[in-house]
């Protein structure tokens, strides 16, 4: 085991043994090699640096209750990047690749891996970028596609703690017809300067409305957004411009385990003083309940003034629970790693 402080990671980088890495070059991928160094030698015109083709996941494998090593709904993110990377020219990482890509990565680094009660888990982060040389603007003829892994902490240290936020109305973070269903390093960029703002004011995490109206909510910076209204529904958004969250995914189908109704529909800014409970999802933290929205100097309570709202409160365990091995994986989400 390595000798990390487990219970003060933090969600921060932290070097490991190796990271697996491959290259896609005349139609196919190449089988593989785990890297030590966490440096990439890379041409001065690959299309990463200059055209953006460059794309990421990010998921967690987690040390069970039995011992176990597990992935969490790995094929998913498969899926998505492969969304990603057709809307970007890229090549395609095939779905058992990308599976087997986060196995041997991970195999290679079990001592890294945080102990079960610990509260911690490895993030697994797979990213494919054009490494090939292009002058003008095309679509790379190489490509690389890595696993890194680092071990992380908890996010929230004795318990869940509601935030603020604030509507960002002086940027978009992606446009109607764009790229916002899609998870490219460019969108990110793109919020890096209005999220410093908010950080600044005090605020932190910001929401987005439509580029369109700034009348519907989109989602957060780098979460979709998730409430639950007072009659007990669990309501999400739906929109072309925002990205599948994989979390939101989950906590939709364990909120129907627990009878709870489910819509994903349009929602307009003014109904958040409607709900009685509001939060950001993702990987990194599950659930962020969220409980002030300000906008233009207005404050909207979302939801309890500290915590979190016993219904997130529960939907948050299940996911936990599940994680971590401690309550049944009856949708086969958790995949072993050995």
């Amino acid at each position: 085991m390595a000798q990390l402080d487990w219970k003060s990671l933090g969600f921060a980088y932290h070097d490991t043994n190796c990271h697996i890495r491959y290259v896609w070059k005349d139609g196919r991928w190449s089988e593989g090699e785990l890297v030590e160094s966490p440096y990439i030698p890379m041409h001065i015109a690959a299309t990463a640096l200059h055209y953006g083709q460059s794309a990421f996941e990010g998921l967690k494998a987690f040390r069970r209750k039995d011992g176990k090593v597990s992935l969490f709904r790995p094929e998913e993110n498969a899926r998505r990047l492969a969304v990603t990377a057709r809307r970007t020219c890229m090549a395609v990482v095939p779905e058992d690749m990308f599976v087997d890509a986060c196995k041997r990565v991970l195999k290679a680094n079990m001592e890294f891996i945080p102990p079960y009660g610990t509260g911690g888990s490895m993030y697994v982060r797979p990213l494919l970028f054009g490494s090939g040389a292009e002058i003008g603007v095309a679509p790379a003829k190489e490509y690389t596609f890595i696993v890194l892994v680092t071990p992380v902490g908890a996010y929230y240290k004795g318990g869940l703690q509601g935030v603020r936020a604030i509507v960002v109305d002086d940027y978009d973070r992606a446009a109607p017809q764009g790229t916002g269903h899609v998870k490219i390093a460019g969108n990110y960029a793109a919020s890096l300067y209005p999220h410093l703002e908010a950080k600044a004011a005090g605020y932190p995490v910001e929401l987005y409305l439509d580029a369109k109206e700034h009348k519907w909510i989109e989602e957060f910076a780098t979460s979709n957004f998730l409430a639950i209204t007072k009659d007990g529904k669990y309501v999400t958004v739906e929109s072309p411009s925002i990205l599948p969250s994989i979390t939101n995914m989950t906590l939709q189908q364990l909120a129907r385990d627990m009878g709870i109704p489910v819509e994903v529909r349009p929602i307009p800014f003014e109904e958040v003083t409607s709900f009685a409970e509001v939060a950001a999802c993702g990987t990194a933290v599950v659930i962020t309940p969220v409980n002030e929205i300000e906008r233009a100097g207005k404050v909207y309570q979302t939801g309890p003034a500290t915590g979190c709202g016993p219904i997130l409160e529960k939907l948050y365990k299940a996911v936990q629970g599940i994680q971590y091995g401690e309550i049944p994986d009856t949708h086969g989400w958790n995949v072993d790693v050995e």
